[in-house]
């Protein structure tokens, strides 16, 4: 089954490995990000030039910030499409993201405006990140960050997929593709289409990206990092008076033992009150910046270990080994018969090494991962088959269906989440209510001999105990045989 790009285009792991491009998963995104901190920090020219000509842009909006803005031009200068053809972010089964839409637009717009009015002449830092936003305003994440920052650098990377098109693909892997806002016009203050051959993929062009642009985890310079290490911050302001009115006003929000939600809260006012604060918090981050290139080297070799070679493996493993893939007659069927057939892989199969990695920095992988593996295991199946499904009371992890009637979902969770028990008591029921339909699975993953305990504790306080709907996975590492099937 082709999943991955050098799987659907005949090219070797080696030769784009060596072109530098990371190998996307072609049937969902994968949880990667562009950190612009990578393109600050390296020693490319060429990826700092991308980092200037992203300060450039955010310079030409805070120049206009002063001002009320028509909505058609806050559309036009703010608002973006997520770069979906790039199959990197939060999207499973799928590649269709929901972009930076109004509420990041205006957040953008006004935070340049106000907090961010001298952004492009900073004196404490060595120089502008895009970044800075995410520290001053709740609910600007990697995800925002990542797709503004592609957006902006989008012209480069459809000439660098170009490139690898035209030297490693035949003319029938390619075809030419208008894209809109591929460059910035600063004389008529638009963004321009430009026409480039790129690889097809269902009638869309695909885009890939330089891996050392990538990281698994939160950007280098972020708010919640920022959050976490608050309390070294004041030290690093070199005006003594400042100093001690900082740690004042700090201290005066805390109680004599503090919650951690506590402090978060007050750090938080802090930053507010004193906002030069979060250039100290950058300026540390830049002058610690070799660390990032290893960190994100580091993540990345852990997202091609086990998010592309070993998925690889599962479902090679999976079409060889057991009918997986063979289709039942109903929804319900289908989404029970995926979910033990993914059991017996992790518990039978040696697949339990696929999210239960023992010597890792983060053995256990999270709920997010585990839906992931699974997810691409319904790859070709002739059911509907829709990620975290948001029907007015939260997202579904899975609904499978077949016409308007024939619906099933499925909710994956882990052991240890802290509301197992009242998921299975009212969650399933709303889901199911919300979406007119009686039949649901519920996977639960086990990593430890206490999870498993914890589980049939609450499975039997709930009377639950071997109903079929519900299927519990014992993905521990240590109560496998040695000799167990690879």
């Amino acid at each position: 089954m082709e999943l991955y790009f050098t799987q659907y285009f005949g090219v070797t792991p080696e030769v784009l490995e060596e072109y530098g491009a990371f190998d996307i998963s072609l049937a969902s995104d994968l949880p990667l990000f562009v950190d612009p901190f990578l393109l600050f920090n390296s020693e490319r020219p060429e990826y700092k030039a991308l980092h200037e000509d992203i300060i450039k842009y955010l310079t030409f909006l805070r120049d206009r910030a002063g001002a009320a803005l028509s909505p058609a031009l806050i559309k036009a200068w703010y608002k973006f499409s997520e770069v979906k053809q790039n199959w990197l972010g939060f999207t499973l089964l799928g590649n269709s993201g929901s972009g930076l839409g109004n509420d990041f637009a205006r957040a953008l717009h006004d935070s340049l405006g106000s907090i961010l009015k001298s952004f492009g002449s900073e004196t404490i830092t060595k120089g502008s990140h895009l970044e800075k936003l995410a520290l001053v305003k709740d609910g600007v994440g990697r995800d925002n960050i990542s797709d503004f920052t592609t957006n902006l650098i989008k012209g480069y990377l459809l000439g660098y997929t170009q490139d690898f098109a035209r030297k490693h693909l035949s003319e029938g892997q390619r075809a030419r593709f208008p894209v809109a806002r591929a460059e910035f016009n600063y004389d008529t203050e638009t963004w321009a289409t430009r026409t480039y051959e790129l690889p097809i993929f269902r009638g869309d062009f695909v885009l890939l990206t330089p891996a050392d642009m990538l990281t698994r985890d939160d950007t280098w310079i972020s708010r919640a990092d920022m959050l976490h290490g608050f309390s070294r911050l004041p030290d690093a302001v070199p005006d003594d008076q400042l100093r001690a009115q900082i740690n004042n006003y700090f201290g005066s929000m805390l109680s004599k033992e503090p919650t951690k939600e506590e402090r978060s809260k007050a750090a938080q006012s802090t930053l507010r009150r004193y906002p030069e604060l979060i250039d100290y918090y950058i300026r540390e981050k830049e002058d610690t910046g070799e660390q990032a290139i290893g960190l994100s080297a580091k993540r990345r070799e852990e997202t091609q270990g086990f998010l592309v070679e070993m998925v690889k493996a599962v479902v090679a493993d999976l079409s060889a080994r057991t009918s997986f893939y063979l289709t039942p007659q109903t929804s319900y069927a289908e989404a029970l018969f995926r979910a033990k057939s993914f059991k017996q892989y992790i518990e039978d199969q040696d697949g339990y090494k696929l999210i239960n990695r023992p010597g890792h920095e983060r053995a256990f992988s999270n709920e997010k991962d585990v839906q992931l593996y699974f997810g691409l295991a319904f790859v070709g199946s002739e059911y509907d088959v829709n990620r975290e499904v948001n029907n007015g009371r939260g997202p579904v992890d899975f609904k499978v269906s077949k016409g308007a009637f024939d619906k099933s979902l499925i909710e994956v969770k882990l052991a240890s989440n802290s509301h197992l028990k009242r998921n299975l008591q009212k969650q399933i029921e709303i889901y199911e209510k919300a979406n007119g339909t009686r039949t649901s699975v519920k996977m639960i993953v086990c990593y430890t001999a206490a999870g498993v305990a914890k589980v049939d504790a609450i499975l039997g306080e709930l009377k639950l105990l071997g109903e079929e709907s519900i299927v519990v996975i014992d993905a521990r590492a240590d109560n496998k045989p040695s000799g167990s099937r690879a």
